[in-house]
């Protein structure tokens, strides 16, 4: 056949990558991926087909041939759609998002999406050989046959139009935009519009890690001070190449080009020796394959980089495409060979100590410190094969040279390297070492040692392959190296000697190797997953551990080591069990407690703390073995651990090691106390075992050991300070009572300070120590237990029963208190408690049965009505205690605060009481005469204040509630009843101008006047001043004779003389009545009886009416023709004229007593000593009451209405239910 037939003009994968479409000759052909079937054979087209795609939903592809012709075809190899254009198709490519088809033909290029009819056409200049879609669907980039880039939008215009300086002897013959991973995810997920919020956050998220690797970038730039390839682009411009879609170009100018979407140039055009054919990226975008004529499939960097050949063909290589998701690679020939390939990176690394170098993008080294996690990148921008790092040193290998870097400085944490040598020379070798002088190459049996600059110094040949090799130190050009072979032997080679010391010989092949820190122990991985650990020096097989690809001592510690295998990290240390755990990698390294773990293609520093091997070592109570171990690195709790144990096993130096390692204070002091007793030569290790114990809480041990070494009452102590009495209690058995007493009292201390109370009492009150009880029972208000705990107690038991007796009554308990005083029989406590809980029944029931508590009642009682403005009543109880001197302090006090208030009422109302009380003290014969002549002047002081309070009021108030006769006979009974000395209070001249002022209105002129008169001879305060000049002056115009209608004489009475009439004050009004006294020898008991006053009862009769209850004595005379007539020998008797200065005395025998009837009689029957007074009524018609118990007269009417009014005497206050004295 034609070989035209069978070229392989393209190639397309479904999305999913299940299917494989190749244009071959005019046919398309359908293979399964998984086998390489051949699925079918599509017939459509009737001339070459040139092009296939498949759209990325996987749902449909286009074909595109030399007979003009589009073919759309659906995922089940169906025909759907056909359209023309005028020449044939060179190329079709689908957008990524919209699924719009674009196709290209030699003079234009069309635009087909599922939504439309018709297919936009627009014309081109020349003819399109390649197209391609941005990972955005937003632009399509088109490559001319005239060596121009177009880059169009959706709608086919012309946005960037790229001229490149070839022309048309470079046409552009394939173009690919790099799939950057962030783009291909962002429009994958567009759809979801909740996703795009998180894929969009999560590109912003990738741009700092982006900038930390540009920044090594320029940190490794350095190492390419003399390297002639450009520049290493500056952070910035990195970021923006990684946010831009770039385009690669691939031209038969045999030259491979980068461009941004704007149409500007990255870097400079690389150079080919072959027309390529088919470009194309692999992988994320990291890699780009190119095929052409040079018959091979090469690996380039993202940045244009040849790496190599992925594989070698006979003809012209047209396409090459990548397998979705994977590392497979097809390749279509011009010969019809279709190949498949699947790309492995290996992994090129080096490590020393912390310091971990690999290699990255093919061409770059990262050298990372596992410790401090900094990490510098250095850019070689040439495939890297080999690298070696040692100490400060850092060897590269690229294809045609040996790159030697140095540190900068000897800071175990400086990162910046520079280049040291270069070695200009092409090497074959499997492995690489550097020393501080020299490299080591290694290829199959040979080692060659070279210096810095390229000269071979020595030559190893060994017996079989060499499998590992490492670097195990030594001084600079001195260095030692550790070699393992596949026959199983094992040799030390340094670097200055030629001659290699075999150190052991074993059966198997050697896979990987280490040397402990005291180059005493070797470990051995051989090719059937056994670790072997041989002692060097006698060849001997210490142990071996299976599962193993991997091993490393570790550099701080001889006996430990670790290795992996199976997913799992060993660690083992000295011949104890293996510790393990999971882990998946590799061991590369063991440095303290740190593992060094390689994975895929990452190292990371594993903290392992040293805890299983430490707890092996104590197993064995190897302390200080364990100590070391601890050092490595274990947590708080693994020390905590170590010192207990140490500490038990009486190794103090150890223990107080770890105990300062978790800086606990106690355990060193109790350290350092059994130190200074071992060093006084204290040897019995029971007692400081003991002591060990009891601070680790083992206490029933630590009371084993004590007794054990005849300490028992350290074991004692040692229980009651813990409050474990119930232990305590155990440990004495029967023992002593008092001890067993003590104990309780100890617990119920300890109760009592970690606040129980409740449980303290109980415990006190079975130790007998009441008191103490008492007090917590107090000290938190529990009554009911205070009550149990009283009512237990004996009476003989007088302090606590007082103590309980204090708290109750401070709790609010009065009845349980008195309850416990009355079991006491403390009387004087009991009758206190009454009195200052204030329950004054009690108190008032006690006092009548113990009268020799009266005083401590009453008094307090009366201080208590004080207090609360109860004075009165306070001033009853003093006197009834039988404190006088108190009760008229009282009153006086009272007396005075009245009359300093104008509350002259009460003032009267109060000498009332202090005369009465002045009464009740003379029955003292003592005191009688002085008491007398006090009551005597109260009662006058009651009488002139009760009649002074009208006139206050009168000349205080705007609005009077006397008739102007009430006020003219007060003012009268004032003016002759006040003594020299004006009483407090009561001022003259408002008597003296109420006088005038009633005088005038009653039309009694002459009194006016002479009042008037009165009142220029005294001081007049300035508010009367106006009134009384303007009364004097309006009085002189009255006549100088009384008014016709003045009937306010009394034929009784003088107008200025004594009345022998009383006065009713309730309101102040003339009483017809005459005082009369009995003739010598005439007892009141007789008189009585002679006036028939005995049994005052009343009768029925037509003259007179008698009222008579136990509050007032009223006496009504009903006037008869006989009654009061001019032989009454009442009248007869009268001693006086009227008109008279001198007011005589009636004396009445017994024939007049006789002739009197007991309605006309009134007696004010005082108590002894004085004598009763006797009052006869003159107007029969005039209604008269006496209170019994100040003996005042009033009009019967007046005093009625008061006593409703009040409720009470207007003067002495006496309620009207009081019975009579």
């Amino acid at each position: 056949r034609p070989s035209w037939l069978t070229c392989i003009n393209d190639i397309a994968f479904k999305p999913d990558g299940t299917q494989l479409i190749l244009a071959a000759g005019n046919r398309l052909l359908v293979y399964d991926t998984s086998d390489g079937t051949l699925l079918q054979p599509l017939k459509g087209h009737k001339d070459t087909v040139y092009c296939v795609a498949y759209a990325k939903d996987g749902k449909r592809f286009a074909s595109g041939s030399a007979d003009k012709s589009v073919i759309i075809w659906t995922s089940k190899l169906e025909g759907i759609l056909k359209y023309t254009h005028n020449d044939a198709i060179q190329c079709v490519s689908y957008n990524p998002i919209t699924h719009q088809l674009a196709s290209c033909s030699s003079s234009d290029f069309g635009l087909w999406s599922p939504e439309q009819k018709s297919v936009s056409k627009h014309k081109s200049s020349s003819k399109i050989i390649c197209c391609s879609w941005t990972n955005d669907g937003q632009y399509l980039a088109l490559g001319m046959f005239n060596g121009i880039i177009s880059i169009r939008n959706k709608n086919g215009e012309e946005k960037v139009k790229i001229e490149r300086p070839g022309g048309s002897l470079s046409p552009i013959w394939s173009i690919c935009w790099n799939p950057s991973s962030r783009w291909e995810s962002f429009w994958m997920n567009r759809e979801n519009e909740d996703a795009e919020d998180v894929i969009v956050n999560r590109y912003f998220q990738e741009i700092p890690s982006t900038l930390k690797s540009a920044v090594y970038s320029s940190q490794g730039s350095e190492a390419e001070e003399e390297e002639p390839e450009e520049e290493d682009n500056s952070p910035r411009d990195d970021n923006l190449e990684e946010r831009n879609d770039i385009l690669a170009v691939a031209d038969w100018g045999q030259k491979i080009s980068f461009y941004q979407l704007s149409g500007k140039q990255i870097g400079k055009d690389r150079a080919l020796n072959f027309d390529p054919c088919c470009i194309s990226y692999f992988t994320k975008g990291e890699y780009i394959l190119l095929g052409g004529s040079d018959k091979q499939v090469s690996l380039f960097t993202k940045d244009g980089v040849r790496l190599g050949t992925v594989g070698e063909q006979n003809s012209w290589v047209w396409t090459c495409q990548v397998k979705p998701d994977s590392n497979y690679v097809v390749v279509g020939c011009q010969d019809g060979t279709i190949s498949f390939y699947q790309l492995i990176f290996s992994t090129v690394h080096g490590l020393y100590k912390d310091r971990y170098a690999y290699r990255d993008s093919m061409t770059d080294v990262i050298v990372q410190h596992l410790i401090t996690e900094q990490k510098v990148r250095i850019k070689c921008k040439e495939l890297v094969k080999k690298i070696a790092i040692y100490r400060n040193r850092l060897a590269i290998q690229l294809p045609e040279k040996i790159l030697i870097y140095e540190l900068y400085s000897e800071d175990s944490s400086d990162m910046h390297y520079r280049v040291k040598e270069k070695i200009i020379k092409k090497f074959e070798c499997n492995l690489l070492v550097v020393c501080a002088n020299h490299i080591i190459l290694c290829q199959e049996k040979r080692l060659q040692c070279l210096s810095f600059s390229g000269v071979k110094e020595r030559e190893w040949q060994m017996e079989s392959l060499i499998r590992y090799i490492k670097v195990i130190g030594g001084p600079p050009g001195r260095e030692g190296l550790l070699v393992g072979l596949k026959n199983g032997q094992i040799l030390k080679i340094f670097v200055d000697n030629l001659f290699a010391i075999i150190l052991l010989k074993q059966a198997t092949a050697v896979r990987c190797l280490d040397m402990s820190a005291s180059r005493k122990k070797l470990a051995v991985v051989d090719e059937n997953d056994t670790c072997l650990v041989y002692d060097i020096d006698t060849k001997e097989l210490l142990f071996q551990e299976p599962n193993a690809n991997s091993v490393a001592w570790n550099t701080q510690c001889e006996d430990m080591l670790c290795f992996s295998g199976g997913g799992y990290l060993n660690i083992k240390a000295s011949t104890f069990p293996v510790h393990r755990q999971k882990l998946q990698g590799f061991v590369v390294g063991y440095n303290g407690s740190k593992i060094f773990c390689l994975h895929v293609f990452s190292i990371s520093a594993v903290e392992v703390p040293q805890s299983a091997p430490m707890y092996q070592y104590l197993d064995r109570k190897l302390f200080k073995e364990a100590y070391q171990i601890a050092c490595l690195g274990v947590t708080d709790t693994d020390w905590r651990e170590l010192a207990m144990e140490a500490l038990e096993g009486l190794d103090f130096e150890t223990a107080k090691k770890a105990f300062i390692r978790v800086q606990d204070l106690r355990y060193l002091e109790l350290i350092s106390s059994i130190e200074e007793r071992k060093k006084r030569g204290e040897t019995n290790n029971d007692l400081f075992l003991a002591d060990v114990f009891s601070y680790q809480g083992k206490f029933h041990e630590a009371a084993k050991l004590y007794k054990r070494s005849g300490h028992e009452n350290l074991a004692l102590e040692m229980y009651t300070d813990l409050c474990m009495f119930e232990y305590a209690k155990d440990f004495l058995g029967s023992g002593d009572p008092k001890e067993t007493k003590m104990l309780i009292t100890k617990q119920a201390d300890w109760a009592r300070n970690i606040k129980e109370p409740k449980a303290a009492v109980e415990m006190y009150i079975s130790a007998g120590e009441h008191v103490k009880a008492i007090e917590i029972c107090g000290d938190h208000g529990w009554v009911d237990m205070l009550i149990d705990i009283a009512r237990k107690l004996d009476k003989a038991e007088r302090e606590p029963l007082l103590l309980c007796a204090t708290y109750l009554k401070k709790l609010d308990s009065p009845g349980y208190a008195a309850e416990t005083y009355l079991k006491m029989g403390d009387l004087k406590s009991l009758v206190q408690l009454h009195v200052e809980t204030q329950r004054w029944d009690e108190a008032f029931a006690l006092g009548e049965k113990h009268p020799e508590f009266k005083d401590d009642i009453y008094v307090p009682y009366a201080q208590w009505l004080a207090e609360n403005d109860r004075f009165e009543e306070a001033q009853k109880a003093f006197h009834k205690a039988g404190r006088q001197r108190e009760a008229v302090q009282v009153l006086e006090q009272l007396t005075n605060n009245a009359v300093a208030e104008s509350r002259f009422n009460d003032a009267a109302y109060y000498y009332w009481m202090l005369s009465m009380q002045c009464l009740d003290i003379a029955q003292d014969p003592a005191q009688k005469d002085m008491m007398l002549g006090k009551f005597h002047h109260f009662q006058r002081l009651a009488e002139l204040y009760h009649g002074y309070h009208a006139i206050h009021r009168h000349t205080e108030d705007p609005f009077s509630v006397h008739r102007p006769e009430t006020l003219f006979n007060i003012s009268r009974f004032l003016l002759h009843s006040l003594p020299k000395d004006t009483p407090l209070g009561i001022s003259k001249v408002k008597i003296l101008f109420t006088l005038a002022k009633q005088s005038k209105a009653l039309g009694a002129y002459r009194l006016a006047r002479h009042a008037y008169d009165k009142l220029r001879g005294l001081y007049i305060p300035a508010r009367f001043q106006k009134s009384i000049e303007l009364g004097t002056l309006t009085i002189r115009a009255k006549p100088f004779h009384d008014s016709e209608l003045l009937h306010l004489n009394n034929p009784l009475l003088n107008n200025l003389g004594n009345p022998p009439s009383a006065l009713s004050l309730c309101p102040p009004d003339v009483l017809h009545l005459v005082e009369f006294y009995l003739e010598e020898g005439i007892t009141d008991e007789e008189a009585i009886s002679l006036i028939d006053l005995e049994v005052p009862r009343p009768k029925q009769d037509n003259r007179q009416q008698e009222i008579a209850n136990s509050s007032s004595q009223i006496l009504r005379l009903v006037e008869t023709k006989d009654s009061m007539g001019d032989e009454d020998p009442f009248t007869a008797k009268l001693s006086f004229e009227q008109g008279g200065s001198e007011f005589v005395p009636v004396v009445v025998s017994r024939l007049v007593l006789r002739s009197m009837s007991r309605r006309d009689v009134l007696i004010k029957r005082w108590p002894p000593p004085l004598r009763w007074q006797y009052f006869r009524s003159l107007l029969p018609d005039a209604s008269i009451t006496m209170c019994p118990s100040c003996f005042q007269m009033f009009h019967s009417e007046d005093y009625e209405l008061l006593v409703l009014q009040h409720g009470c005497c207007p003067y002495c206050r006496r309620c009207k239910d009081d019975p009579g004295p």
